[in-house]
Order: structure tokens, then C-alpha cells, then sequence
């Protein structure tokens, strides 16, 4: 199986988009709408999209796992943005020129602090060995997790960074109609990214858990492939999010053969996200994490262990799991 590629930017939409002036319906703040057209990224065209691997665009956080101190380590998103100074003075010129391109950073002093720890993200540009915002004002990175964040429980609460081992959500290898959430050491997800999802990520749209026993999980980017993907075309792509079983979803990544990624937002099609069930939280699981809790020495007493309690337990959906606080 090829290694997919990971979420390290903003990746671009699979149509070209336009801006329209009227109320979003994915942030109630904001004033304007980015829309899906019915021309086709010459992107997505150039990375022959139509042989690509359509998967699931997940609704959680990002996550990346690399090394820190020495060991496997899992990363939170945190994008480093201008300070309110900046800021001001960015919304400025956008309104003066209608776009971001052209205006002139200060990057030691109009950005805010960050973690002594943070690193960009891949790919971001440098200049004078300095990394460059993009055009949203935006320096994309990672800080690594540490327990006593409170900023980051949840991440934590997937994750034993001293026995090694991470709790994911994949498909099963014997069955790719069902789901398992098992536990996987953090070497074997080196260098990829995954979605942090559940009880208290995003308004949990995938309905786990409970205010009174959250579950949180862990998902490698690619790894929820669609069996019957929709061809890249804007009438059959809305009738797909509207009408396939496969089509309840916030969007599709596809991860073209030479890299490149590239995705649609049901927003970008005028639909609502969340809208009813969700195709991931009606599919059954199964927990699978025999042997592991001992194995990988895990005392805990948190979610590693509850899940280990139901170990062998199957669900006929996702978001009926129930475990024992």
C-alpha cells in the first residue's frame, strides 16, 4: 500500500472558487462565502485527479507525529498568527486592494509568541531563515503535546508517550466494512498526520461518547477510503453529497499519484456540515486492543484503560460505543 500524503498546508480546492458577499453558513462571523465553481482546478488536472484516491476529509484537529527528545511524539496543530497590530494593518490593505498579496511582513515583530518547541510545517517558505506567512497572515507549524497542557487534554487522552502507543480509529484488515479503534505504536505513524476526533473536538458531528465518558481517537489522513468515489464533476459531486450513503461527510481529500492533494468542503457546494447522520458515525466498530494495555505497560486509569474493558466489544455504529467511566 502507498504512503499517502500528508496534511502539512491548506490544501486547494479541487474546483477553482469564487467569493461571493453574503453570510457564510460555515462561520457565523463571517460576511462572505467561498463557493465551488464548475471548472476544475487546472491543479487538480495536472495531477490526473480522476486516478487519484478520493478518502474521507475528516472534522477534528490535525495532528502530526515526529520525533521530540529523542522519541515518537504527537504534535497539535498551532499556526503561528500576526499580532493585533498586524492584524489591523492586514485587514487594512485587504480592504484597500482587495487581497492579501503585495502586503509587506515584519516577521520578528508582527507575530505573536509561540512555544519555545513550535517548528512550520513542511514546505513553508523561509526567507533570511525566517519562515514566511502565506497569504492569510498565516505561518502553519506543530507544538509538541505535553500532558500538563490543559490547552491539549484531549490530544493526551489518545496518547501514552511513555509506553509509546497511540489510540487510532482504521479500518479492519479483515473486514474493510468494519471500523476498529486499536492501539498503535507512535514509530509506525512517524512523519504522518491525522485527524484528532471526538466527544470535545469541533461539536463532536460524529456523535461520540458522552460529557461524562468523552472518547477521543486518532485518524491517519487517507486511511477512510470511499468505495464508489464520485467523478470530479460539480452536478454529480452535489448529487453524490446529497444522495449516496458514501455522501455524508464535511468533504473528500484526494491524494493523487505524484502527491499532490487536493479537497471539497460540502461548503464549498452551499451545503450544511453537519446535515443529519454522518455516513462515519452509522458504520460499525469494533474495540481491538487485546493484550495491548498490558503489554505496553499502560497505567492509566483514563480512556486506554475503559477501552480496554470493552476490548472485543462490537458496535453496530460508531457513535453507540459506551464505556464505563
Amino acid at each position: 500500500m502507498r504512503r499517502l500524503g500528508a496534511v502539512q498546508q491548506k490544501i486547494p480546492c479541487v474546483l477553482m472558487t469564487e467569493v461571493k458577499e453574503e453570510p457564510s453558513i460555515k462561520r457565523e462571523s463571517q460576511q462572505f462565502r467561498v463557493l465551488a465553481t464548475k471548472t476544475v482546478n487546472p491543479v487538480a488536472l495536472e495531477s490526473n485527479v480522476e486516478c487519484a484516491l478520493a478518502t474521507e476529509k475528516l472534522d477534528g484537529t490535525c495532528c502530526y507525529v515526529t520525533v521530540y527528545k529523542g522519541q515518537p511524539h504527537l504534535w497539535a496543530r498551532l499556526d503561528r498568527k500576526p499580532n493585533k497590530q498586524a492584524d489591523k494593518r492586514l485587514k487594512q490593505y485587504h480592504h484597500s486592494h482587495k487581497t492579501c498579496k503585495g502586503f509587506t511582513w515584519n516577521v520578528e515583530k508582527d507575530f505573536k509568541t509561540l512555544p519555545e518547541a513550535w517548528i512550520p510545517a513542511h514546505k513553508v517558505q523561509h526567507l533570511d531563515g525566517q519562515p514566511v506567512p502565506d497569504e492569510h497572515g498565516h505561518i502553519p507549524g506543530w507544538v509538541p503535546v505535553e500532558k500538563d497542557n490543559k490547552q491539549y487534554c484531549w490530544h493526551s487522552s489518545v496518547v501514552d508517550h511513555g509506553a509509546g502507543v497511540a489510540l487510532v480509529l482504521r479500518v479492519s484488515a479483515e473486514d474493510e466494512d468494519l471500523l476498529e479503534i486499536t492501539m498503535v505504536p507512535l514509530v509506525d505513524l512517524l512523519e504522518q498526520t491525522l485527524e484528532l476526533i471526538g466527544t470535545n473536538v469541533n461539536g463532536n458531528p460524529y456523535g461520540m461518547g458522552s460529557k461524562k465518558q468523552p472518547v477521543h481517537v486518532l485518524v491517519a489522513h487517507g486511511s477512510l477510503r470511499f468505495r464508489n468515489p464520485p467523478p470530479v464533476d460539480y452536478q454529480q459531486l452535489c448529487s453524490w453529497f446529497q444522495d449516496s450513503p458514501e455522501g455524508g461527510v464535511e468533504g473528500i481529500v484526494w491524494h493523487c499519484n505524484n502527491g499532490t492533494l487536493v479537497k471539497l468542503h460540502r461548503h464549498h457546494l452551499g451545503l450544511r456540515w453537519p446535515d443529519g447522520e454522518t455516513f462515519l458515525n452509522t458504520r460499525p466498530v469494533v474495540v481491538n486492543v487485546e493484550g495491548t494495555v498490558k503489554e505496553y505497560d499502560i497505567t492509566r486509569k483514563d480512556l486506554f484503560i475503559a477501552l480496554g474493558k470493552i476490548n472485543g466489544h462490537g458496535f453496530k455504529r460508531l457513535q453507540d460505543i459506551q464505556i464505563d467511566s
